[in-house]
This record gives C-alpha cells, sequence and structure tokens, in this order.
C-alpha cells in the first residue's frame, strides 16, 4: 500500500523522501506548499497537530490499521522499524544512530536554519548579528561531521537514518555560506575535501579545519548518484 507523504521543498523534506526511496517503500507526494499557510489548514493539522511539515499517512500501520506520522525524526524512526533497514538492532550500533539523529534534529537543523532566517531580515544590524552568532555555529557543527567521517564511513558505522536526516541539511550548505570544495590534485591516491566559509561579513576565505579524507561520502555521490540529481526524491 502506498504511503502518503505530505511535504514541501526543505531540508526537513527531503530526510523522508530520501528514505522512502532508499527503503523501497512506495509513496505519493501531496504538496504542503508553506509558502501559502497550507500547513495551516485544519485538514493537514489532524495529521500534523505542529502544522509543520513532513508528515506522513501509512494506510499499512502497526496491525495492518492506517497511521499518521509528524516530525521528521519521528518519521525516519518508524520507517526504520516499519522496514528493518537503515534500522539497527545490535544495541550499540542503535545507540550511534540515535546519537546522530539527535545531533541532527537538535543542532545541525536548528542552528543552519536561523542562517536560512537571518539571510532575509532586512535589518542590516540585526541581520548581520543573527549569521555571525549561527553561521559560526553552523561552522562548528560541519565540522565536528567532518571530524566524524575522517575515521567513519558514515556517521553511525553503517548508513542509516541518521544518515539520510543529516543529508537533508548538508544540501543547503551554500545558503549556510559554506562551500564544499574538493582538491583535485589529490583525488587519484587521497583525495582530501575542505570546508570553506563564503565571503562576506560574517566569513572568511580561511579553510576552518576541515580536511578529512572522507568527507566526500557526505556528499553521497559515491554512495548513490541518484543523489546527485537533487529534484530526484520528490515527484512535483
Amino acid at each position: 500500500m502506498t504511503i502518503e507523504l505530505f511535504t514541501y521543498n526543505t531540508p526537513n523534506g527531503r530526510k523522508i523522501s530520501v528514505a522512502l526511496e532508499e527503503m523501497g517503500l512506495p509513496y505519493t507526494v501531496k504538496v504542503i506548499d508553506i509558502t501559502k499557510g497550507e500547513q495551516h489548514q485544519p485538514a493537514f493539522l489532524k495529521i500534523s497537530p505542529n502544522n509543520k511539515i513532513p508528515a506522513i499517512v501509512d494506510p499499512d500501520g502497526p496491525s495492518g490499521a492506517p497511521i499518521s506520522v509528524f516530525e521528521s525524526g519521528a518519521i525516519l524512526i518508524y520507517l526504520g522499524e516499519k522496514t528493518g533497514k537503515f534500522w539497527p538492532r545490535d544495541s550499540r550500533a542503535h545507540v550511534a544512530v540515535l546519537e546522530w539523529l539527535m545531533f541532527q534534529m537538535g543542532g545541525f537543523g536548528p542552528m543552519p536554519g536561523q542562517v536560512h532566517h537571518f539571510l532575509q531580515v532586512e535589518n542590516e544590524q540585526d541581520r548581520r548579528y543573527g549569521l555571525e552568532r549561527y553561521s559560526k555555529e553552523t561552522r562548528r557543527l560541519y565540522g565536528v561531521m567532518d571530524r566524524r567521517l575522517a575515521d567513519h564511513d558514515y556517521f553511525a558505522g553503517d548508513i542509516s537514518i541518521a544518515d539520510f536526516a543529516i543529508l537533508g541539511w548538508a544540501w543547503r550548505h551554500e545558503r549556510h555560506k559554506v562551500d564544499l570544495h574538493f582538491d583535485v590534485t589529490n583525488w587519484a591516491n587521497h583525495p582530501t575535501f575542505y570546508v570553506y566559509p563564503s565571503q562576506g561579513s560574517y566569513g572568511t576565505s580561511t579553510p576552518f579545519n576541515i580536511n578529512s579524507t572522507s568527507f566526500g561520502k557526505f556528499s553521497y555521490m559515491n554512495y548513490n548518484p541518484r543523489v546527485i540529481q537533487l529534484g530526484a526524491y520528490y515527484r512535483f
């Protein structure tokens, strides 16, 4: 039976479409245009009482009964439980997935989300303060992820729902004023990836301690070439 995905083209929405694709679950997209306030419509509030996307309706839920799930982290866990994919049963591996999923939910989401917000603030003083504060923290989080990937193939060891969660936001790195650069001179033997803050009043062109050999995995181009086509996970 086909899952209904209520979403919009946002980082949190992309988390779920990636998971559905990789888990091989049939789904249809129901666009909730948050720019038009459609998330406040009563019908959607019945599914997502916090009037946020994404949300899903699974007609084949527990015991075969329909179920709706809101909040992207809860949806990822639900889908992992449903399919047994990208959601390890081993207790130690399970903890690692939860750690990195919560890392994204509590940090690498709210912080770059504030960057998105302050980029649109018209008052220069307010914009400068917000961008300096939240861009610094966002870049720090990129550094945390880079160090993790320096000696791990994926965030929790094996590919998992934690990676899908982080990927949704990493796709917006340009809006975070963070550029991902690849040092082609070392490609053949020892690829090195760098992250630079973009030029501007709150960024410099100096690399900030990002030089792991595995940051390329973070782009997921090695894992799944389809991911390069950013629209591939959306059917609208």
